[in-house]
């Protein structure tokens, strides 16, 4: 091996020190897949809860999706079962987003409640928490049809924010996510479909190509 091989060597061992000090890299693809299931599971029990709905002549009350409809509440519009389904559906993601990131992080060795993930935590929580009081106040003035773009959008600024912190696919995700919240603004009323695509599809896709890319048959990690 001659001095210049060494010399590059030597680099790249720098910065995958400084990348373990700077960035948070204990982020599983497996996470992201038993996400995305999790999404897709809960769009489509949803989705059959909202079918039902319009069966039976309760849903909607024949209005744009984008209207605001002065005295009815989210439960009116959409049954109470479907803020169930979401709970579940949100607990859900999360558990096996944490399990999945807790053994990631046994394996790189990276504390799982350190400074590093406190910051992921807050990059990805302010643009959430700014979405919540966005999407309650959508649900106050009945203009339904706008939450599942705002969700996305929202979501998304959270994602490229974060990949300051994380490895830096992530800002990828967000970009497809802010994609769909955009588009999904010119199709009002078919928001579930979007929603399912995007927490479910793109993060199954996400989580394979992490997964392949970072983990599979690697026992350390490699930037």
């Amino acid at each position: 091996m001659n001095e210049q091989q060494q010399t590059l060597d030597t680099l790249k061992d720098i910065r995958k020190i400084m990348d373990r000090s700077s960035r948070f890299i204990s982020l599983s693809g497996l996470s992201g897949i038993a996400a995305g299931i999790c999404a897709l599971a809960g769009a489509w029990l949803a989705n059959g809860v909202i079918q039902a709905g319009i069966s039976s002549g309760n849903s909607l009350r024949k209005t744009a999706p984008y209207t605001p409809i002065e005295g009815i509440s989210l439960s009116d519009y959409m049954g109470g079962k479907l803020f169930l389904i979401a709970c579940v559906t949100f607990t859900a993601a999360l558990a096996s987003a944490f399990l999945f990131t807790w053994l990631r992080s046994q394996k790189t060795g990276v504390p799982l409640f350190g400074s590093l993930s406190r910051r992921l935590t807050i990059a990805v929580a302010i643009p959430l928490v700014v979405g919540a009081f966005y999407v309650v106040k959508l649900m106050q003035y009945g203009a339904f049809g706008m939450i599942a773009p705002g969700c996305l959008l929202f979501y998304g600024l959270g994602l490229v924010n974060a990949s300051r912190y994380t490895l830096s696919e992530i800002k990828y995700l967000g970009y497809c996510q802010l994609a769909l919240g955009i588009i999904n603004l010119f199709y009002l009323g078919q928001g579930l479909y979007f929603w399912a695509f995007g927490f479910g599809v793109l993060h199954i896709l996400y989580g394979v190509y992490m997964w392949v890319k970072y983990e599979r048959g690697n026992s350390k990690f490699e930037i």
